[in-house]
């Protein structure tokens, strides 16, 4: 068998076309190859999606294709905005499937399990590797459906010992409308699936920068299917979180939501719920589920890039250099390093450990859904004469 460098594995390219065609177009040029096998892409709402869904079909008639919308976008270069990453796998070390749920209000077990026995099947069926060593799944939400949880955990349950992870879609941080993309289309209130079984070795990572507080708040209303909390400790919530972070409660915004987020304990981890706004009658609205008689505890930054270049380096250290790094970058972790000036410097570790992907309206680890993560999956290298 012909062997071939390594770095074909999986191309990567960007394009700030703003025009939907010549953005498909360069993308195209960029990925195309006899082997190209699936395209994977993340792209600003901003586009007229409508458009750039022709486009992308049009560019690439044989291709599989799955993305979403972003709230920025990490290309080859670092962070960007109003643009389009994309990722070319090679059929000859991968084999993906996807699936789309269009129903997320209704998405039970009883439909997992054979959505995933099915996406498993057929990539068992390309022969590329063993599958329950050698594959995970990749979750793309709608942001602004409230269904992650449900979805997630449902998901979890039917993939056993699959590792999965994954990000909601964003919408440039106007919190309006959020898509997730397959088959030729952009959805709302759905999701896309996708299982990858591969040669290369790779680990699926989940990280943050957060240290617990003592401070403890008590949730003693909500209203959960609206991720609101009402009250915490039998006081109005809004009042509370201000007081507990020194600011008047009209001073709150997304920057002080960003630095001073709230975290639930499961199972001896903190994993952060985000404050998505404050609303009129003083009550706080969340990212993530939040129901009565939860205990959150509130946290405190450390050094974001610090920790992000341990995460970086830990991952060199047990795969060697990776050949590509996909991330789901919480957009309130890019917030936070731009009110810190430290944008640049973020994208210069990004660049060089080839990191790309999307700033996302949240994460997903393992059936888990979080906020303020920096999650995704890094893929290694084999040697050049492996066959």
């Amino acid at each position: 068998m012909t062997t071939y460098p390594i770095e074909k594995g999986i191309l990567t390219a960007a394009s700030q076309q703003a025009v939907a065609s010549l953005a498909a177009k360069e993308l195209a040029a960029a990925l195309y190859h006899e082997h190209l096998g699936f395209v994977l892409f993340f792209c600003s709402a901003e586009y007229d999606l409508a458009a750039l869904a022709a486009e992308l079909a049009h560019s690439f008639p044989s291709t599989p294709l799955s993305g979403c919308t972003s709230a920025g976008e990490i290309t080859p270069l670092g962070y960007d905005r109003g643009s389009i990453v994309a990722m070319g796998f090679d059929r000859r070390w991968f084999a993906i499937e996807t699936a789309l749920i269009d129903d997320l209000d209704h998405f039970e077990l009883t439909n997992a399990q054979p959505l995933v026995d099915t996406l498993l099947e057929r990539c068992r069926h390309q022969a590329i590797a063993p599958i329950n060593e050698h594959s995970f799944a990749l979750t793309l939400l709608d942001g602004l459906s409230s269904r992650e949880e449900q979805v997630l955990a449902t998901l979890d349950a039917a993939l056993g010992r699959i590792p999965s992870f994954g990000g909601s879609a964003g919408d440039d941080n106007h919190l309006s409308h959020t898509h997730v993309y397959s088959a030729g289309r952009f959805y709302t209130r759905a999701a896309v699936v996708i299982m990858i079984n591969t040669r290369l070795p790779f680990e699926v990572f989940s990280t943050h920068h957060l240290t617990p507080l003592a401070h403890k708040l008590v949730v003693t209303e909500a209203n959960r299917e609206q991720r609101r909390v009402i009250e915490l400790n039998g006081l109005p919530a809004a009042q509370v979180y201000a007081d507990l972070v020194g600011v008047g409660p009209k001073q709150l915004n997304a920057a002080i939501f960003a630095r001073h987020p709230l975290a639930v304990r499961i199972g001896g981890q903190h994993y952060v719920r985000s404050i998505q706004s404050v609303n009129s009658d003083s009550s706080l609205s969340f990212y993530c589920a939040v129901e009565n008689g939860i205990v959150l505890t509130a946290m405190q930054p450390t050094p974001l890039l610090d920790d992000l270049n341990i995460m970086l380096e830990g991952v060199s250290a047990r795969l060697g250099v990776p050949s590509v790094i996909i991330a789901c970058d919480c957009f309130l972790r890019r917030m936070e390093l731009e009110a810190l000036d430290h944008l640049d410097q973020a994208s210069q570790l990004l660049r060089q450990s080839r990191v790309v992907g999307f700033n996302t309206y949240g994460e997903q680890h393992h059936g888990m859904h979080v906020n303020q993560t920096f999650t995704g999956v890094a893929f290694g290298t084999l040697p050049v004469n492996d066959v």
